[in-house]
């Protein structure tokens, strides 16, 4: 018995649950509410999962069909017969060069997911081999006072994956420096609500082109005489100016909602303003504030792509629009590959701010 509540504080604890609920289906003390229960949470996610690719998988084959009848269509308008039946017979065959290239299918998203890893172990293999033949030469210079000898060949995709999590991650902590602070004082003030309400009316809706294009002319002019790839600053800073006006708002609407009778015991304990803010103010406005951070998070990994793509920065942005340009046969197949990887980057970016949330909280909350 013991052993049992153990092991259900354990799965709890690391959220795997169903575990012990299919543990208890195979032995057959599953009760019906725990039954519904694991057909919800499991069952119906998974079939929902596969009912997905299954529709992904029928449309993809209609598309692939659609302009492949189209180009032998073609190739008998304007080639005649010999050369339609030749394309026809290429297409069949499944060479690359002669392949319709449309909405790619959940197999070929794989099969370039998998191409993905394995140029990133040839890059990492690439990178290990030079950091072992210049390891002389840049001892030497480093001790000469110079600069080192650093890898400048092309990143692999994970490497621009790591590259946009720094600049989210960096966007993300500019935004809470500036938005929670400016927050509560506009929070516990109603003169400065007024005085700033018209800057956020005003710069809230701005979109992350225009903010990023802002940010390019004041970066630009301030380091030029750096010489410096000034991407990631420009790219960083641009986010957390898109991305900090839902913690903004939120933080002041939650300062400024908190319960009075905290504000008089407050009063009663001649609290400083800094232990009131500390103690009272901020512990009730958690979570508004986190409401406020885990949009702006999400905000940031959204504008991020376009902002990346705007300003070169080798990251995700620029990888899915280096393959659209690129136009090889599976370019699209790696795009739909970044795709998912930036939609389950946000939905882990999302439950970690739910994690922090209901760590630091008293409000617990699953999220959806």
């Amino acid at each position: 018995m013991k052993q049992s509540i153990t092991l259900g504080k354990v799965t709890k604890f690391m959220g795997l649950g169903f575990l012990t609920t299919l543990k208890d289906l195979f032995t057959g003390k599953l009760e019906k509410e725990d039954f519904v229960k694991f057909l919800r949470k499991v069952v119906v996610p998974l079939a929902s999962i596969l009912l997905f690719i299954g529709i992904w998988h029928s449309g993809a084959k209609v598309l692939y069909n659609r302009e492949a009848d189209f180009k032998i269509e073609k190739a008998l308008a304007d080639q005649g017969p010999e050369a339609a039946e030749a394309l026809k017979a290429c297409i069949a065959s499944g060479d690359i060069s002669c392949q319709p290239n449309t909405l790619p299918a959940p197999s070929q998203v794989w099969e370039s997911y998998k191409s993905l890893l394995r140029d990133h172990n040839i890059i990492s293999a690439d990178k290990a081999a030079f950091k072992e033949k210049t390891a002389a030469l840049n001892a030497k210079r480093i001790a000469e006072g110079k600069e080192p000898i650093v890898y400048t060949g092309r990143p692999s995709f994970i490497d621009q994956i790591v590259m946009s999590l720094k600049t989210v991650f960096a966007g993300f902590l500019l935004a809470l420096i500036i938005a929670i602070p400016i927050g509560i004082l506009i929070g516990l003030s109603p003169t400065l609500k007024s005085a700033f309400n018209w800057f956020i009316q005003i710069f809230k809706p701005v979109s992350p082109v225009v903010w990023y294009l802002l940010v390019f002319m004041i970066v630009k002019t301030i380091l030029i005489d750096s010489s410096d790839d000034s991407s990631f600053t420009i790219s960083f800073i641009s986010v957390g100016l898109c991305s900090m006006w839902a913690t903004l708002v939120n933080t002041a609407m939650g300062v400024s909602s908190v319960d009075k009778d905290y504000i008089n015991v407050a009063k009663v304990l001649k609290l400083g303003p800094f232990q009131k803010v500390f103690k009272v103010i901020l512990p009730s406005s958690l979570p508004l504030i986190f409401t406020g951070l885990k949009i702006t998070l999400s905000v940031a990994w959204m504008v991020l792509i376009a902002i990346e793509l705007l300003a070169q920065s080798p990251g995700l942005g620029l990888f899915v629009w280096e393959e659209f340009q690129n136009g090889a046969n599976d370019s699209n197949s790696k795009i739909i590959v970044a795709m998912f990887v930036i939609g389950i980057i946000g939905f882990l970016l999302d439950r970690l701010m739910l994690t922090i949330q209901n760590a630091v909280s008293f409000n617990k909350n699953e999220g959806l």
